[in-house]
C-alpha cells in the first residue's frame, strides 16, 4: 500500500518536556522505530507537526534585541521543517540501511482572504498556566486559549489548497523513496497580485494538509498518529467511550474541540469521503496494529477494515 503518516507534534515533544534538541532527537528515534516497520512493507510518506517547535522559535525571535521585528511564521515554519526534517531523515536512514530517504522543504498554498485570519484557533508553542499565558499575551500581543488543563498561544490556521511540490513528491514516492515533507502543514504561501508565491503569517494544520496530500498522491491509507489510542465520544464526561471502526457519517455526528481533535477528525473524514479509502487516528506505537485493523479509530466508507486486497 501507499501510506501517508501525519505525525503529531507531541510525538516529537511530549507535554511537559523541555524543548531541548537532544530530547526531541531521542523522541524522533522512538517514532522512527515504528515508522521503519511500516516502510519495510509499504510506500511511505511522512508529515509532522511543528506546533511546540515553532512556538519556541517564535518566542526566541520576539525576544531577540538584535531584530527589528520578529521572524514571520512562514519563515519559522521553514526553519522547523529543516530542523525536524533533518532529525527524521537521519533517524530513518539509520533505521532503513540501503533505502533512499529524503526530507523536502515544502510550501502549501492558501487563500489570503481565508476567514481563519479573523479567528485564530491553531495551538503553537509551550503550555502555560493561565496567569503566565495572559501575561505573555499582553506582553507580545498574542491570542491565548485553554488547551485541556493548560493554556497556549493560538494563531490563524487557514485551509490548505495544494502542496506546491506535489508533483515532485509523487515522483519520489513512485521511485521507492521514503519522503518526509509538508512539516507543520507546509510553509503557508499565497499567490500575490503578480501571480508569484509569497509567504504569509499563519500556521496550517498538518492533518488537513496531510489529507489533501494523501488524496493527491493516491494513497491507500492516511494515518494520523498522536498520543491518544482512539478518538473518544463524549471526551471528559462520565459517558466517554472509545470509537473503534466507524464511518465519516457517524464521526461527523459527534462534537470535537476545534483546536485539537476536531481538525484530525475533519482531515480523516475528508480523505475517506473523497477517495473511498481508509483513514485512522491512533497511537504511534500501535502503527502496525492500526494497519491491521486492531487498534486506533478506523474510518472507512462502510466501517470495514482490512479489505481482502490489503491483506
Amino acid at each position: 500500500m501507499r501510506v501517508l503518516v501525519a505525525l503529531g507534534g507531541n510525538a516529537l515533544l511530549q507535554r511537559g518536556q523541555k524543548p531541548d534538541a537532544r530530547t526531541q532527537q531521542d523522541n524522533v528515534c522512538l517514532a522512527v522505530a515504528s515508522l521503519a516497520k511500516l516502510a519495510e512493507k509499504h510506500e511511505l510518506v511522512i508529515t509532522h507537526g511543528n506546533g511546540p517547535q515553532v512556538g519556541v522559535l517564535a518566542l526566541e525571535s520576539a525576544n531577540d534585541p538584535n531584530l527589528t521585528r520578529p521572524y514571520p511564521f512562514d519563515t519559522l515554519g521553514a526553519q522547523t521543517q529543516g530542523m525536524i526534517g533533518y532529525w527524521m531523515l537521519q533517524a530513518l536512514q539509520n533505521a532503513l540501511p540501503g533505502r533512499q530517504v529524503i526530507s523536502v522543504v515544502t510550501q502549501t498554498l492558501i487563500s489570503a482572504v481565508d476567514p481563519a485570519f479573523d479567528d485564530p484557533t491553531k495551538f503553537v508553542g509551550q503550555v502555560y498556566d493561565r496567569a503566565e499565558a495572559e501575561r505573555l499575551a499582553a506582553q507580545n500581543g498574542w491570542t491565548v486559549r485553554p488547551d485541556g488543563p493548560h493554556w497556549r498561544r493560538v494563531v490563524p490556521s487557514p485551509q490548505p489548497q495544494r502542496v506546491v511540490e506535489t508533483r515532485l513528491i509523487r515522483g519520489l514516492v513512485r521511485d521507492g523513496v521514503v519522503v518526509v515533507c509538508a512539516g507543520g502543514g507546509g510553509i503557508p504561501v499565497i499567490r500575490n497580485e503578480k501571480g508569484r508565491l509569497q509567504g504569509i503569517e499563519a500556521v496550517i494544520d498538518k492533518d488537513l494538509t496531510g489529507s489533501l496530500l494523501s488524496e493527491a498522491l493516491e494513497c491507500d491509507a492516511f494515518l494520523i498518529l498522536t498520543d491518544v489510542p482512539r478518538v473518544m465520544r463524549g471526551f471528559g464526561t462520565p459517558e466517554q467511550e472509545e470509537i473503534g471502526h466507524t464511518t465519516p457519517h457517524e464521526l461527523r455526528a459527534e462534537d470535537f474541540p476545534a483546536g485539537s481533535m476536531g481538525p484530525k477528525v475533519e482531515a480523516a473524514c475528508s480523505f475517506v469521503e473523497k477517495t473511498g479509502d481508509m483513514a485512522a487516528i491512533g497511537r504511534l506505537d500501535e502503527t502496525e496494529q492500526i494497519i491491521g485493523g486492531h487498534a486506533g479509530t478506523i474510518i472507512t466508507p462502510n466501517a470495514t477494515w482490512p479489505l481482502a486486497s490489503t491483506l
